[in-house]
């Protein structure tokens, strides 16, 4: 039984259009606490089953078949050990006969011919009408079965697709052309015909009926390589998604107890707690902490960051990521689904299931689209019965009608895109939650910055040494660095990290909330030395007078100072900062060609709030913000009427990220934050904000483009169709066409930078 509140993905197969997707989803949106959504491109049903409903996997697999499909539980409880464990589709269920090579190419082989007989009156030989007949006959038949078969299936079941469209088109051709072949007199042996590319201009008034065997092997030939090409184009689409999955190693070196050696083992056997090594050149095979050993790691193919990050025994490595250099020995943290790389693949997948709003039009009107096809199918040949036409030029008109009308575009519109360009974001360190996120990109015109971790390093650095008269600033810091050497607190870590002292230290003490004092030696040269706050120095005794004004400056310029003193006397003061991010400055400029008003917010006072924002060109600031009331400044600037993105990624900033009209997230932040959002940057780059809203508008604006086409090709071509204008075979070739077109354009999308 599926646990309440259960999610579901199931692989189904047999679906070919919108009217497909929208008969799914009714059935399986009538299960009492489903909530169903079905994806075109991906082949694939999301399931959410609210808590207390009895529905369980093998129910939803039955009511997918008794819409006339198939079905496979790929994720859920009840998913069977088949399943892919990325929740990719097995390789049988993507395989359908639609898109069969052979179907193809045989339809390809027999069409050529049967249409240059049919069309041009110079090869026409004595029975060429036969011979025409004959060589169709496996085009309409076998090459067109997938197209009969699921008409067929769908009449079983009540209903109608874009198959239904299709077959009853390539039959009613085809039978109609045999009792003209048998009963109306176009048998007859040298008899030629005229056939026209424009029907209603060259109406037949010889009195024998039109053969129309080359329509139906055309129309079959065009929708194969039609659905053959676009089938082919939804691969390349899902290529991102695919790539990420399989960034992961498949082989591990485990190291047993008192083995430095290790054995090669399938990356599967890994559990929490594993310790396996990883040479210079592999992949790390799952999340895991440093245990011996330093190297860098290329983590470009999950982050799209360049530079190799340098790690050592304590840090954390992220599955898929390639060692170097150095050999590591690391103990695993996470496996399986519970990893990053899983976890990304999740959110892509799951972005790429759901809709964007302006999808549910297009479903609405592919639900009733079929039925209404057939039936200005039959009202067109009845009107121009009516009207006088022959029933050569009524039934002409009456099957390029139900062959226009096709609405697979529109069901290929939005997971298309969606499927490219979440893909895409997804290569290049952004990843979007779900297509309702690109609908709000389009409507934000505020964004709030958190300062912290976000604009800024999130960690303190040495930006200046400023030394009293007399004194040498390089000493004044090595000097610090030694005795910092010896504390773990945040500004003393940086301070070591800024000197280059290997001096040794005596009698060091730490003193809360003042700083630190103790003896440096340098060869024959000892001095007692204190470092820490201005005030805290001053209580100690020493003379802080040569370096009040230094001290002065630094905190004027909202930076920590730091004074060093020793033997009694202050000599120079070190300034330390949260260094703004180097690519922070580009990113608010960034923002603000996209027409986003850029609002800093942050914990800090007011002065160095502003010294951050004159850095970054921001003039709207919200400084001295607690944790608690960073959700209230995000809800103010909506209550003034603005549409609010939000961009954080600490505990403090989930509240804020929720609230907001879209909330992006650092991925490098804290777990809650990234669930509260709706965008996540899977590396610390402020540059990637801009990126993800581009990003997010480009997908949008691609659906909306796909969209338009879609309803426009049906529109514009209905009424040609109906009006005699067009041959059934430039009927097929258009509505395989705007498949690849909607497809192609999707794809485009790859290229996004």
């Amino acid at each position: 039984m599926t646990h309440p509140g259960a999610e579901v993905e199931l692989a189904v197969v047999g679906m070919t259009c919108a009217s497909c997707v929208a008969r799914v989803e009714k059935k399986l949106g009538r299960l009492p606490g489903v909530t169903a959504t079905v994806n075109l491109a991906l082949e694939r049903a999301h399931v959410a089953i609210d808590p207390g409903s009895a529905v369980d996997s093998q129910t939803l697999v039955d009511t997918v078949r008794a819409a006339g499909y198939d079905a496979t539980v790929l994720v859920g409880p009840d998913a069977p050990d088949v399943a892919d464990p990325d929740g990719s589709v097995p390789d049988d269920a993507q395989t359908t006969p639609s898109v069969s090579r052979a179907r193809v190419l045989t339809a390809v082989v027999l069409t050529v011919p049967v249409v240059a007989v049919s069309m041009v009156s110079a090869l026409q030989f004595r029975g060429w009408q036969w011979v025409v007949a004959l060589v169709s006959l496996p085009v309409v038949t076998w090459a067109a079965w997938p197209f009969h078969r699921a008409a067929a299936r769908a009449a079983r079941h009540g209903s109608s697709t874009m198959d239904t469209l299709v077959s009853t088109g390539v039959v009613a051709a085809t039978l109609w052309s045999w009792w003209a072949l048998l009963f109306g007199g176009a048998g007859e042996l040298g008899m030629t015909m005229h056939p026209t590319l424009w029907p209603a201009a060259g109406a037949d008034h010889t009195g024998t009926p039109e053969l129309y065997f080359e329509v139906g092997a055309v129309v079959t030939t065009f929708l194969l390589l039609g659905r053959y090409a676009e089938h082919r184009a939804r691969g390349r689409a899902g290529d991102a998604l695919r790539t990420l999955l399989d960034l992961g190693a498949k082989e591990v070196t485990v190291l047993d107890t008192g083995d430095n050696v290790g054995r090669r083992v399938p990356v599967d056997v890994l559990s929490v707690g594993t310790r396996f090594l990883v040479r210079p050149g592999e992949k790390v095979a799952t999340d895991a902490v440093v245990v011996e050993g330093a190297s860098a790691l290329d983590t470009s193919l999950l982050t799209g960051e360049p530079v190799p990050v340098e790690v050592g025994p304590g840090d954390l490595v992220t599955g898929a990521t390639v060692n170097t250099t150095g050999a590591l020995v690391v103990e695993a943290t996470a496996v399986g689904a519970a990893t990053r790389l899983a976890q990304i693949g999740r959110l892509v997948a799951q972005a790429q299931t759901g809709k964007a709003q302006v999808q549910r039009l297009a479903d609405q009107v592919s639900a009733v689209f079929v039925p209404v096809v057939v039936a200005l199918s039959l009202v067109t040949l009845v009107v121009w019965l009516a009207l006088g036409a022959g029933a050569g030029a009524a039934f002409t008109a009456a099957v390029a009608v139900l062959i226009i009308a096709c609405p697979c575009a529109l069901g290929l519109a939005t997971p298309t895109a969606l499927l490219v360009g979440t893909g895409r974001g997804a290569q290049l360190g952004i990843l979007v939650k779900g297509p309702q996120v690109l609908e709000r990109t389009r409507t934000v015109d505020t964004v709030v910055l958190d300062k912290t971790g976000t604009l800024t390093a999130g960690q303190m650095a040495v930006v200046e040494v400023l030394a009293a008269d007399g004194e040498d600033p390089a000493l004044v810091v090595d000097v610090a660095a030694a005795l910092e050497t010896r504390s773990e607190h945040p500004v003393a870590q940086a301070i070591a990290a800024a000197g280059h002292s290997t001096w040794d230290v005596d009698e060091f003490q730490a003193v809360p909330g003042g700083g630190v004092v103790g003896v440096v030696r340098a060869g024959p040269v000892t001095r007692h030395v204190l470092v820490g706050q201005p005030a805290w120095v001053a209580r100690e005794g020493v003379a802080t007078d040569p370096v009040a004004d230094l001290v002065e400056q630094v905190e004027h310029d909202a930076a920590t100072a730091v004074v060093v003193a020793w033997d009694g006397a202050a000599r120079g003061v070190v300034a330390l900062r949260d260094p703004v991010r180097p690519c922070a400055p580009q990113a608010v400029a960034e923002l603000a060609a996209l027409g986003l008003t850029t609002v800093l917010l942050t914990g800090d006072n007011e002065r160095t709030a502003r010294a951050v924002a004159a850095q970054l060109n921001v003039t709207h600031v919200r400084a001295q913000v607690s944790p608690e009331d960073k959700q209230a400044a995000v809800q103010h600037l909506q209550d003034a009427g603005q549409s609010v993105v939000m961009v954080g990624d600490g505990v403090n900033d989930a509240a804020a990220l929720a609230q907001a009209d879209l909330g992006i997230a650092l991925g490098t932040g804290a777990d809650v934050a990234v669930e509260a959002a709706d965008i996540i940057v899977v590396r610390a780059d402020p540059l990637l904000i801009p990126q993800a809203v581009r990003l997010s508008r480009a997908t949008l604006r691609t659906i909306r483009q796909n969209l338009a086409w879609a309803f426009a090709y049906n529109v514009a071509a209905l009424p040609l169709a109906a009006a005699g204008l067009l041959n059934p075979m430039i009927a097929g070739a258009a509505m395989a066409a705007s498949s690849v077109v909607v497809v192609t354009n999707s794809l485009r999308l790859r290229r996004f930078s």
